[in-house]
């Protein structure tokens, strides 16, 4: 089995009293079905499980009444299970395809008997379908591909490395050379065969490249194949999909749409990048018109980039010597673009919204977050000249934005450099890190209770 950290939200899902139906979504071939198979083997005497693709006539159960009496004699006879209340879990999956089970979810947690989890992977476009979304009785987990330390985990025992590394992440530190060196190698296999669970785990076990590109290839068939089936504009949807490698690999990688025709309209097109967007295929990332807190306030909608929701399908959308030349090292390649989606790719994962900044003023800020009550500039440096970063130097001097501190993740080990910019009276520092640093930044948690005492 995949290691997946995910795990441990179904187990507090489950340790929740009077708990909602938990929604598993995620873009298609993610592993939500083997997550949640896996986690009821471990933890239910009672398992029934209803595919809506693979079992289209399930959706006749939801034809009818939805109250949880009508229902679930109907759920008992068509699995031919006899369901055991308070160790029963039922399990929904591909409920895209019957939006009616969706709003039967409301009634059947509230019957109490059974415990419900729903998945699908379209479901941010086909909410319109749904006669009443069960506001109020679903629970959400957003599952994503392989993050890097499950990559790690799929591979081999380096559990010790990485906790090496995430300490001196913490202690902004060097990480010991054998590590930093081991994991290093590690993240270059992580861009060339991504987090998808299929692909990882045919490279676990062959270690074959080709076999894995023929696997991720088979992926980007079935997205196609879905923007075919399911987006109102096939054609829009199909021509933004196929040129993410393409406006990516630009200079600023922002997204044009006269890059797709000369006619193109942001307000023709708004709709069709969203639904990659919902589908869990496309990851936008929006510029910020300030860097000031909070940072969605200074949110533009019209000025992104769009990411791959996955570094090795965006390789496989490539030649296929691009594999070969990243592992190699290869500097012709554009590590950039490639660099800059695996970093998407983790920071979403983490919790982090998409964001960069743009100003002709200032240039380019790759990524930029929200940590600590502050905005923390990140950049991308697929090069060996990593020191050198105009753009960085040039916010770090605006006074009235207050930064004093930004990550700079690069080829080399960790260094931190502290001066004083021009113009301003604090220092600020630069933490030069390792690529695969960038797993272990995630944003500040919720405190476990937050007790306030009204006025008297």
């Amino acid at each position: 089995m995949l290691f997946r950290t995910a795990y441990a939200d179904l187990e507090r899902w489950k340790a929740q009293e009077n708990r909602s139906a938990l929604l598993v979504d995620g873009a298609r071939q993610v592993g939500k079905t083997f997550l949640v198979r896996e986690f009821a083997r471990r933890h239910y005497d009672t398992f029934v499980e209803i595919n809506f693709i693979e079992a289209p006539t399930a959706q006749t159960i939801f034809d009818g009444n939805l109250d949880a009496d009508t229902l679930i004699p109907l759920i008992s006879s068509f699995t031919a299970t006899a369901l055991t209340p308070g160790d029963t879990l039922i399990f929904l999956d591909e409920i895209q395809e019957c939006p009616r089970a969706r709003a039967a979810i409301k009634f059947l947690v509230d019957d109490g008997r059974f415990d419900y989890i729903e998945s699908g992977s379209l479901l941010g476009v086909n909410y319109e379908n749904v006669p009443s979304l069960p506001v109020g009785y679903e629970s959400e987990l957003r599952l994503y591909p392989l993050s890097f330390r499950e990559f790690c985990r799929a591979l081999g025992n380096y559990d010790d490395a990485l906790v090496l590394a995430e300490e001196s992440f913490a202690q902004q530190a060097a990480v010991p050379a054998p590590a930093h060196a081991l994991l290093m190698e590690l993240f270059r296999y992580y861009l060339v065969v991504g987090g998808m669970p299929a692909a990882v785990a045919r490279f676990a076990e062959t270690r074959d490249l080709a076999q894995v590109l023929r696997i991720q290839r088979d992926i980007l068939k079935l997205y196609r194949q879905d923007i075919a089936r399911h987006a109102r504009n096939k054609m829009h949807v199909r021509a933004i999909f196929d040129a993410i490698p393409a406006e990516l690999s630009k200079q600023n990688k922002r997204f044009k749409l006269s890059d797709l025709s000369k006619t193109a309209r942001t307000e023709r097109y708004e709709s069709d990048f969203l639904w990659l967007a919902d589908a869990g295929v496309g990851l936008p990332c929006y510029n910020v018109s300030q860097l000031t807190v909070p940072l969605l306030l200074n949110k533009q909608y019209s000025v992104f980039k769009l990411f791959l929701c996955d570094t090795g399908l965006l390789l496989a959308m490539l030649d296929d010597s691009v594999q070969f030349k990243i592992l190699s090292g290869d500097l012709a390649v554009n590590w950039g673009a490639i660099l800059e989606n695996a970093c998407a790719q983790i920071l979403t994962a983490n919790g982090f919204d998409a964001l960069y900044y743009e100003r002709a003023k200032h240039g380019e800020i790759d990524f930029v977050v929200q940590k600590g009550g502050k905005v923390v500039p990140i950049e991308a440096k697929s090069g060996r000249i990593f020191r050198a970063h105009a753009s960085l130097d040039s916010i770090l001097r605006v006074r009235e934005w207050g930064l004093d501190f930004a990550y700079v993740f690069c080829r080399e080990n960790t260094a931190v450099e502290v001066s004083i910019p021009e113009g301003r009276d604090i220092e600020c520092s630069v933490a030069y890190m390792p690529w695969y640093m960038i797993a272990f930044l995630k944003p500040d948690s919720l405190p476990e209770s937050w007790v306030v005492e009204l006025p008297k």
